[in-house]
């Protein structure tokens, strides 16, 4: 009898050791602290092996991430991981002319502002009725009075030229005009490079709503495109599907992701992001945090209480305010809170498809002096394209091919 007992109890060990294999050949989470309830988490994209990452386990307090002390970091190299039989991950296309070739996603904005301009400058004679509608048109596109003043006046001055010019003459002269209103000489390029030996670092803040944890996957496919390695951060701790979704997003292109409990502390996620990506030796760390109520003080402070951990690691490179294009106006105010709390380098304006208020962009560098970065431009996950001045009003304007 006590042989029959022993041998069922292999047996339940057997098949308990087996179902554990077989959940391990998905996702890989390994628990960076002993408390598994309060800990954060390090998720390999699917398929890697347990140490086909580089990044062994390891005990870390993140009760109190502001007293943490940073130890020097050790020679960890972190290959990229190894897919299983059948598992490809995706290959995202590079940054360099994704504006160009997404140009079409601009369809709407170009009949409501750049066809209803080249409608009332074409006629053979301007009156001050015209000229109105031409700053009406401007404005409804929220491209703001100031610059709105500068572009009136400036196609009043040639108004001679316009009464005899051709329509391609027309188009170019128009889009001249709104190339330089868009701010072609501000520095666009995102801060993501290592320095001293170091990854670059950027927080990606925004209220609820304007797609942020969306736009930080995007990003990361813009980065991995262009051949950089990334670390994904999930320190939105406070809306339950937004880790998840981070993590579906660095799965597809093969890149970690670090996440915490829900509910815990976002500072502590921050932490261990960069420094797992610190000693990864990894180009990027992106961090997404939580949607930010603009009104609550208390949630502006602790972005800045994220950033200072987070330095503690390596310097932030780059802070990207998510804006919604259809706020309008709304979004200037949103930005200005936000600038108060972070020093924010630069502006993601996302859902720019399909609506007329494409001049959200003038109004933002003109108001803040801040320059739009990235551009969202539809629902797909490569329809994030870099800020191109000159594409931007081409596509505005429309009317070529």
């Amino acid at each position: 009898m006590e042989f029959v007992i022993v041998a069922i109890a292999i047996l339940v060990v057997a098949l308990v050791a087996g179902v554990a294999l077989l959940v391990g050949r998905g996702r890989r989470t390994t628990r960076l602290d002993d408390d598994a309830a309060a800990g954060t988490t390090l998720t390999r994209p699917s398929g890697a092996t347990a140490s086909g990452l580089g990044v062994p386990p390891v005990e870390r307090p993140l009760d109190q991430p502001d007293a943490v002390t940073p130890d020097a970091p050790p020679a960890v190299e972190l290959p990229p991981a190894e897919p299983e039989p059948g598992l490809v991950f995706e290959t995202p296309p590079p940054s360099a002319g994704r504006l160009v070739r997404l140009r079409s996603r601009l369809a709407r904005s170009q009949s409501s502002l750049g066809r209803g301009l080249l409608t009332v400058l074409a006629r053979e004679k301007l009156t001050e009725d015209d000229w109105e509608e031409v700053e009406e048109t401007l404005l409804s596109a929220d491209i703001g009075v100031a610059a709105t003043q500068q572009i009136v006046e400036r196609l009043r001055t040639k108004s001679m030229v316009l009464a005899t010019a051709s329509g391609p003459e027309l188009r170019e002269l128009l889009v001249d005009e709104l190339t330089a209103v868009l701010g072609p000489d501000l520095d666009r390029s995102l801060g993501t490079d290592r320095h001293e030996g170091r990854p670059g670092v950027v927080l990606v803040v925004g209220v609820n709503g304007a797609g942020k944890t969306t736009t930080v996957g995007k990003i990361a496919r813009v980065l991995v495109g262009d051949g950089k390695s990334v670390v994904l951060g999930a320190a939105d701790t406070f809306r339950a599907a937004a880790a998840d979704q981070l993590e579906t997003w660095g799965e597809r292109v093969g890149v970690l992701t670090v996440r915490g409990r829900e509910g815990g502390d976002p500072a502590s996620v921050a932490f261990e992001a960069v420094r797992t990506g610190t000693e990864g030796e990894v180009d990027v760390v992106l961090v997404d945090t939580a949607g930010r109520l603009h009104t609550k003080s208390g949630l502006m402070d602790e972005l800045g209480k994220i950033k200072r951990v987070v330095e503690k690691q390596s310097p932030v490179t780059e802070v990207l305010l998510v804006l919604d294009a259809t706020t309008g106006q709304n979004g200037i105010v949103q930005a200005r809170v936000f600038t108060e709390a972070v020093t924010v380098t630069g502006v993601v304006l996302t859902k720019l498809d399909g609506t007329a208020k494409g001049g959200i962009v003038v109004s933002v560098q003109r108001e803040l002096g801040i320059p739009v970065k990235l551009i969202g431009l539809g629902e797909g996950a490569d329809d994030l394209a870099p800020f191109e001045p000159r594409a931007f009003a081409e596509a505005l304007v429309g009317g070529a091919d």
